[in-house]
C-alpha cells in the first residue's frame, strides 16, 4: 500500500488581477519509509503542491481539480477540523525558516509539548519527558536547560533542529520538509541531513524534501521529481535523473551547478538557462520550458508532452524521447520509445 498518492493535482490561487495556476496536474506516489525530492526553480510549484497536500494554502488558494490519497483516505474531502487532528499527528512539515516558523514568544518546551498534548492527550508531566527525549534524539545538548529557552537563544542550526524534534515527537508517518538547509552554513547542513536521514532510519518515517540545492537531492533522495512551470516534467530514481536525464530542464539545472568530479571543474563556466519561467497567469499551451529550449520543436509549443517511459522507474514528458522526434535530443537516440 503506497503511503501518499497525489493524483492530477491542480491548485490555484485567485487574485484580484486573475488566477493563478501555480499546481497544473501533477501526479506522485511515496511509498513507506520512502524519500521523495522535489526540485526546480522559484515558483515552479514545489511548495504549494505540498501546501495543497496539508490544506495549509492562503485563503486565496483553492484546489479545483484531482485528489490527495493519505493511507487509502481521500483528505481532499477532509474539513478543517479533520485537517487539523492529521496535521502534526500523522503528516508534519518542517518549514524553511525556524525563526519564523518557531513562535518567540514561548519556550522550546511548550511548543514541542503542545503537539503530544493535543494529539496523543498525554499529560503535561509525560509530555515534557518526552519533549526532553526528542530534543536528546536531534542531538541538542543539555536538554534540561534547552527546553526552558526560546527560539533567539538557539543557533540557527538549533532552532532548525528544534523543528525538527517538534514535526517527529508525535512520530508522523510523512515528514515534508521545506527547504530545510537553506538558511545554514554547510557545516550545518551536513549535520541536518545526517540527522534527517539517522531518524528516518529509527523511526521508519517517510520524507518528502522541497529544494533547489541538488547537493541535497544526492545526498539524501531516492527518488527525484522535477518541477517546472506548475508541472512535473521528469521523474524516476536519483540516479537516472543525475546520470540519465531526458529532459532539457533537468540537464539544464545540472550544467548550471559545478562537477568537482571533473578534472577541469576550475576552469569550466557554468551555463545558466537563459530566459524566463512561463506565466503562470496565462500558462503557454505546449511545454512551459519550449521558449527556453534550445531543442524545442513546433509542437513542443502547441501541445503538452506526454509522459515517455524512459525505464521501468524513469519517466519523462519531453517530445525529444519520441523516436519520430525531427531534433536530435542532447542525450542522442537513447533511451528513447
Amino acid at each position: 500500500m503506497k503511503l501518499l498518492q497525489i493524483i492530477n493535482l491542480h491548485t490555484s490561487f485567485f487574485t484580484h488581477i486573475g488566477e493563478v495556476k501555480a499546481v497544473r496536474g501533477i501526479s506522485l506516489e511515496l511509498s513507506h519509509g520512502g524519500v521523495l525530492g522535489i526540485v526546480g526553480e522559484s515558483g515552479c510549484g514545489k511548495s504549494v503542491s505540498m501546501l495543497s497536500v496539508t490544506g495549509l494554502l492562503a485563503e486565496t488558494g483553492k484546489i479545483t481539480e484531482g485528489q490527495v490519497i493519505f493511507e487509502d483516505r481521500d483528505i481532499t474531502k477532509y474539513t478543517d477540523k479533520q485537517m487539523a487532528r492529521l496535521r502534526g499527528n500523522e503528516i508534519s512539515m518542517i518549514f524553511q525558516d525556524p525563526m519564523t516558523s518557531l513562535n518567540p514568544l514561548l519556550s522550546i518546551g511548550s511548543q514541542l509539548t503542545e503537539h503530544l498534548i493535543k494529539h496523543k492527550r498525554v499529560t503535561r508531566g509525560e509530555a515534557r519527558k518526552r519533549a526532553l527525549d526528542m530534543l536528546r534524539l536531534v542531538g541538542i545538548p543539555d536538554a534540561e536547560k534547552r527546553i526552558n529557552q526560546y527560539p533567539h537563544e538557539f543557533s540557527g542550526g538549533m532552532r532548525q533542529r528544534a523543528m525538527i524534534a517538534a514535526s517527529l515527537i508525535c512520530r508522523p508517518k510523512l515528514i515534508i520538509a521545506d527547504e530545510p538547509t537553506t538558511a545554514l552554513d554547510v557545516t550545518i547542513q551536513a549535520q541536518i541531513l545526517d540527522l534527517m536521514k539517522d531518524l528516518r532510519a529509527r523511526l521508519d518515517t517517510s520524507i518528502i524534501l522541497i529544494t533547489h540545492d541538488l547537493g541535497v537531492v544526492a545526498d539524501i533522495c531516492s527518488r527525484v521529481a522535477v518541477m517546472y512551470g506548475g508541472l512535473i516534467v521528469e521523474l524516476g530514481p536519483a540516479r537516472d535523473i543525475f546520470y540519465h536525464s531526458r529532459h532539457p530542464y533537468t540537464l539544464g539545472l545540472m550544467k548550471s551547478v559545478p562537477n568537482p568530479r571533473t578534472k577541469s571543474a576550475a576552469k569550466e563556466k557554468l551555463k545558466p538557462i537563459d530566459g524566463q519561467p512561463p506565466d503562470l497567469f496565462k500558462p503557454p499551451p505546449g511545454c512551459p520550458f519550449a521558449p527556453r529550449c534550445d531543442y524545442a520543436m513546433k509542437i513542443c509549443l502547441r501541445a503538452p508532452s506526454p509522459f515517455y517511459k524512459i525505464s521501468e522507474e524513469h519517466d519523462s514528458a519531453c517530445f525529444l524521447n519520441d523516436r519520430n522526434a525531427s531534433v536530435t535530443a542532447p542525450w542522442g537516440k537513447e533511451g528513447q520509445s
